[in-house]
């Protein structure tokens, strides 16, 4: 009944910018915490950026201050702002939200289908 719907990945060449969407639909109740993981080829995946509820947010030390997690939450959207983007930031991006559905009486997760960003050198 919740599904997060990806979208903005592609091709980039390095130093340019990438805007990332999910956007979460279905019988929401509440959308708690988001966040942002990647996984490259051979390497485990690994959390991004995250933001709270109240908007807290944090991040992993190879993104901080290029990337910028964001939500808005009248569209149920979660956002990542990419720049200056580097060749090692290639990978598939895949958003996750802490979601109680209408139903439920307990939040639980939820993954999007993934989104591949490639960065050129």
């Amino acid at each position: 009944q919740v599904q997060l719907v990806e979208s903005g990945g592609g091709l980039v060449q390095a130093g340019g910018s990438l805007r990332l969407s999910c956007a979460a639909s279905g019988s929401i109740y509440s959308i708690n915490a988001m966040a942002w993981y990647r996984q490259a080829p051979g390497k485990q995946r690994e959390l991004v950026a995250s933001i709270t509820s109240g908007g807290g947010t944090n991040y992993v030390d190879a993104v901080k201050g290029r990337f910028t997690i964001s939500r808005d939450n009248a569209k149920n959207t979660v956002y990542l702002q990419m720049n200056s983007l580097k060749p090692e930031d290639t990978a598939v991006y895949y958003c996750n939200g802490d979601i109680t559905s209408l139903s439920g009486y307990y939040p639980r997760r939820y993954w999007g289908q993934g989104t591949q960003v490639t960065v050129s050198s």
